[in-house]
């Protein structure tokens, strides 16, 4: 089997699953395909959403290969100026917060390029990359950031620990959702990290901005968590560790970055209690429920729209929650001419399971008649990718959080 369903709960191991979200089954978010593949149908797989009773968590139960998910992995943070600025100054943040000196050891899982270590690297770090991605870790490591081309586990951890010594600072930046066994990550992160004066940091995607804000898109088979502070805090208080400080990140329409010590016990910070009481009151009414709505009545006003057009419409930028989008709002392939995006890794190659082509923006106004509408995908981006075309003439349309046609 390509997947297999969970049927406990990934952070307290609890059995009571409740489903509350269903949502279209969709291939896996990032697997695009050659064009000479195009005649070969890809496998959808079902996505829905359930809640642990027992500690809040929600999460995705099925739950795909790793291989099939990230062995042929085509994002990469470096194309994007909005989060190279990010983790330029999340490094000088973290830097000047836990007071690291040159030489001190910096470990990123799920590293991808090194965009972010690089930072770490020019301010004097010695610095170590995980990611299962061959070609991007093969990339990274020839550009100057170590990169180890694994899964990162408590023996990926005894590895580096072996070579490199303690680690000062272990981050894991929107890949501790990816994983189904968070607890071997945070085991492998404790016996990294030097026991008295390291800090692991991570930022996820926050699942009440994501459900406030009707974000769907971002669930997909790669996000196999959709966390909230409660959960987490009991979760590495149960393996001796400490959430000691939770803030609220712009990123990804809304993400968390939490901060932990390798000893329990300690307090929350002020960020974090308010955190908890803003979860305490979004669970008291009936938040996937009131989502489910406003996305049958968001796939309402993009297909109105999309009716009434009579040129070309293109899209903008090829995300993973492009897939989730694409199916979820039951857009034909026809319907839209191709997809532009920024990421030499993903031009050339077709949208997963929509086939749709996807190409460098050289091609976006290269034509004769400038298409009617651009439907930018990659809606997290929009007033970037708007303020890059002053010369089209068309509509830009939004589809989320809610639709805006510019």
């Amino acid at each position: 089997m390509s997947y297999h369903v969970r049927t406990s709960c990934r952070l307290c191991g609890g059995s009571a699953l409740d489903v509350v979200l269903q949502l279209e089954s969709t291939p896996a978010a990032n697997d695009f395909v050659l064009p000479d593949q195009i005649s070969t149908p890809q496998e959808v797989f079902p996505l829905y959403l359930v809640q642990c009773m027992h500690c809040d968590h929600v999460q995705l139960p099925v739950v795909l290969s790793p291989q099939i998910l990230f062995s042929n992995y085509v994002y990469v943070s470096g194309t994007s100026s909005k989060f190279v600025k990010h983790f330029e100054n999340y490094a000088l943040e973290m830097i000047q917060r836990f007071n690291l000196k040159p030489g001190d050891l910096v470990v990123d899982i799920g590293s991808n390029d090194g965009t972010l270590l690089r930072f770490f690297k020019n301010a004097g770090m010695r610095v170590v990359g995980v990611d299962p991605a061959k070609l991007i870790s093969e990339h990274a490591t020839l550009s100057g950031i170590e990169t180890l081309c694994a899964f990162f586990d408590r023996l990926t951890a005894n590895a580096i620990l072996s070579k490199h010594g303690y680690a000062s600072l272990v981050l894991a930046n929107n890949v501790f959702a990816h994983a189904d066994d968070l607890a071997e990550i945070a085991h492998g992160v404790r016996d990294l990290i030097h026991p008295d004066s390291g800090w692991f940091v991570f930022e996820v995607q926050y699942l009440v901005d994501m459900v406030e804000n009707t974000l769907f898109d971002m669930v997909y088979h790669e996000h196999l968590s959709y966390h909230s502070v409660k959960p987490l805090m009991n979760f590495f208080s149960s393996l001796g560790m400490s959430l000691v400080d939770v803030l609220p990140v712009d990123t990804h329409g809304g993400s968390i970055r939490g901060t932990v010590a390798m000893r329990k016990g300690l307090e929350p910070s002020i960020s974090t209690l308010r955190l908890l009481e803003r979860e305490r009151v979004f669970l008291l009414g009936d938040p996937f429920g009131d989502m489910d709505r406003r996305i049958g009545n968001a796939r309402e006003q993009l297909n109105e729209v999309l009716s009434r057009v009579i040129g070309e419409v293109i899209g903008y930028g090829a995300p993973a929650k492009l897939t989730t989008l694409m199916y979820q709002f039951n857009i034909a392939s026809n319907q839209i001419k191709f997809v532009v995006d920024d990421s030499q890794w993903k031009q050339g190659m077709l949208t997963p399971g929509k086939h749709i082509p996807v190409v460098p923006p050289s091609q976006l106004l290269a034509r004769e008649n400038n298409p009617e509408i651009i439907i930018i995908f990659a809606w997290n981006f929009a007033d970037q990718i708007i303020n890059k075309y002053p010369q089209f003439r068309g509509s830009y349309v939004v589809p989320l959080p809610k639709l805006k046609r510019h």
